[in-house]
């Protein structure tokens, strides 16, 4: 078996360049030698993540339109930011506070994720929000119409079980912030 190595990247240029969307075309040398002048990349800015709980022990959803996947998802709040310009925790508490108008005085970062490292250059940072309570009204960009839905922690495995709560952040998020405050989500259905 041949050792795993990084490829080395020969050429690289940005091929689609949009405030929302942009696309790198890389050339470069796989670990065996052989060469792909097509490798596609989607640089992508990152994402701060909120897994908000209130003193009731509800967590804090956002239901709205994904039209990637065309489907009205159930999904915990999120948005993207510039890492130059802005930290994850003050993106997760803007995000928190934009898409539910909920806050929370602390937030404890749970971990730092690679969304989809295949193809996209982007973290998902993931943080905890105890204690989350209802500050201002929301104030939704455009292109959002949301909703807020507050389900009870004790719920949370018939959800993602049955398939409601299907985005893997959310879920990634839902399980480390359980395993951070000693709530069991059974990992069977």
């Amino acid at each position: 078996m041949q050792p795993i190595s990084k490829w080395q990247t020969l050429t690289s240029r940005m091929v689609f360049e949009h405030k929302w969307c942009r696309v790198r075309q890389d050339t470069v040398r796989l670990g065996n030698q052989q060469l792909i002048d097509d490798y596609f990349v989607v640089v992508r800015p990152d994402v701060a993540l909120v897994l908000a709980i209130t003193p009731n022990q509800e967590v804090v959803f956002v239901r709205q339109y994904r039209h990637g996947v065309r489907e009205i998802l159930l999904e915990l709040p999120a948005g993207t930011f510039d890492p130059e310009t802005e930290s994850p925790e003050v993106a997760a508490q803007r995000e928190l506070q934009e898409e539910t108008g909920y806050r929370a005085e602390h937030l404890v970062k749970l971990a730092t994720l690679h969304d989809n490292p295949v193809k996209d250059t982007n973290q998902i940072h993931l943080f905890l929000a105890q204690n989350a309570f209802v500050f201002a009204e929301q104030n939704l960009d455009m292109t959002e119409a949301i909703e807020v839905v507050l389900i009870p922690v004790e719920e949370l495995s018939e959800r993602i079980w049955g398939g409601e709560i299907c985005v893997s952040g959310t879920i990634a998020a839902l399980f480390l912030g359980m395993q951070f405050l000693k709530v069991s989500i059974p990992l069977v259905p």
